[in-house]
């Protein structure tokens, strides 16, 4: 017995030759069914073509300014100050430097931060009163913050100073 064909050999004869029958005979060639748009939903082809689309440009907007309070400042924009510290009022202090009179400016920093932590929820920003309490030993007084107020703080000799930053 001869060995059989396979069945799908016939079907690829006819298919490759009915074209050329088709232009023989004088009738126009059927044509080929014309694949619809991709929508919207199709997946982008996932292998490099000779036109690649470039990547978006990455975002350059910036984030929302926080609502958080300002973080202490370790680098200072006025001479002669350590810093900045923000009060219990919310406002911000610039603490100077009182190295001349023994305190180092991390100290300075520290006394004031404690200070106005300790005295927190007892003077608002519209406050006319002074606050004055003690920390390590200091006797600290800020003044009323609708007055633009700073906080002085002292023991024996040496003396702590900081200002409110005017506000822009």
């Amino acid at each position: 017995m001869p060995p059989s064909k396979p069945a799908w050999r016939p079907l690829l004869a006819a298919w490759l030759v009915l074209p050329a029958l088709a232009a023989c005979s004088g009738e126009p060639e059927p044509r080929a069914a014309v694949p619809p748009p991709p929508s919207a939903t199709t997946a982008p082809p996932t292998t490099s073509s000779t036109h690649p689309i470039p990547p978006p440009p990455p975002e350059t907007t910036q984030a929302p300014p926080s609502t958080h309070p300002k973080a202490p400042s370790t680098t200072s924009a006025v001479p002669g100050s350590c810093g900045t510290v923000t009060a219990a009022s919310g406002l911000t202090l610039y603490v100077f430097d009182s190295r001349a009179g023994g305190v180092p400016c991390a100290e300075a920093m520290a006394l004031v931060r404690d200070f106005h932590a300790k005295i927190a929820g007892r003077q608002g920003t519209g406050s006319n009163d002074a606050v004055n309490d003690t920390v390590s030993g200091w006797l600290c007084t800020s003044g009323p913050p609708a007055a633009q107020g700073g906080t002085t703080c002292s023991k024996g000799e040496q003396t702590v100073f900081a200002a409110v930053v005017p506000s822009e």
